[in-house]
């Protein structure tokens, strides 16, 4: 039961977009890809400062694509957010039938044969646009634990809990490390996606499509524990649903060396974004820590 604390005006919007998200669950996925394209262009002209990360962001990615080509993933990764908004919908609300009905699996052997053996496991993903649906997907055949940054938003924040739980998911909060090492010591596989910027004393610097970027240090401390295998994850759209994907466990890591390791996880995660870069989360200032007290690149800061 919601706290009486959300019936507040201030909270309207929010429940606004709750009641939207409930109807638009009963739209079927071609028509959702229509209209979220639709309302990502709506977006477009009016996010200045999210559509200008977006352009630094995919400029210093991909230096070989024109500014024509450039500006053309900027416009399809609004897209891609306009979507977002039925994919979390679906994610919260969504039946399984209607999920499972939209799901393609490839590789999920990596997963199950990890399972059947004594030890943590990470699934190891990137922040891509379906990204909530791609964790209550996981959902449908395991029990696993959500490793996430509660939302500004303590209404919604509310919701997506709730909206998890129900469904089976243990709820862990990215700052509770003692839970987090909880759960890989007692063998219940946590979903992890480490590619955000969080800040100097957080992370260290590696390669990231070739630019030094502060990648959190977490994944390798955290598969020290309890002999973690740590296995890339992805989940993206396709024109007839979602691909759901696993591979091999990341041999010999971690290693003694953490800018190794945060450099293997970086690679994995760029293949991974080469498949459908326009999902990926352009709009997060993913560079904006530098290495030596560089000038981040930036035009809103």
């Amino acid at each position: 039961m919601l706290n009486t604390e959300f019936i507040h005006p201030k909270f309207i919007p929010t429940w606004i977009l709750i009641l939207f998200m409930r109807i638009g669950v009963l739209i079927p996925f071609s028509a959702q890809v229509v209209i979220g394209n639709s309302i990502g262009r709506v977006l477009y002209p009016f996010m200045h400062k999210l559509r200008s990360t977006a352009y630094s962001n995919i400029s210093h990615c991909f230096p070989h694509k024109k500014q024509s080509q450039v500006n053309r993933l900027v416009k399809r990764h609004f897209e891609a957010i306009g979507v977002s908004f039925f994919e979390t919908a679906n994610a919260y609300y969504g039946s399984d039938t209607k999920i499972r009905k939209l799901l393609t699996i490839t590789n999920e052997k990596f997963f199950k044969d990890a399972l059947k053996e004594e030890g943590g496991i990470i699934l190891l993903c990137s922040h891509f646009m379906p990204l909530m649906l791609g964790s209550r997907a996981l959902l449908l055949n395991h029990t696993i634990a959500n490793v996430y940054r509660p939302q500004n938003n303590k209404l919604f924040d509310k919701v997506m809990v709730k909206g998890y739980k129900k469904n089976g998911a243990v709820m862990i909060k990215s700052t509770d490390t003692r839970s987090i090492i909880k759960a890989i010591n007692n063998s219940l596989p946590i979903w992890y996606a480490p590619d955000q910027d969080l800040g100097k004393n957080n992370s260290v610097f590696a390669p990231f499509f070739g630019i030094e970027t502060a990648t959190a240090a977490a994944t390798a401390r955290l598969a020290k524990n309890n002999n973690t295998r740590v296995i890339p994850y992805s989940f993206i759209r396709t024109t007839k649903g979602y691909s759901m994907s696993f591979e091999k466990p990341i041999l010999n890591y971690p290693s003694s060396d953490p800018i190794h390791d945060a450099t293997v996880v970086n690679q994995i995660l760029e293949k991974q974004i080469s498949k459908s870069p326009e999902q990926y989360l352009w709009i997060h200032r993913r560079f904006k820590t530098r290495p030596n007290d560089e000038k981040n690149f930036y035009k809103y800061n």
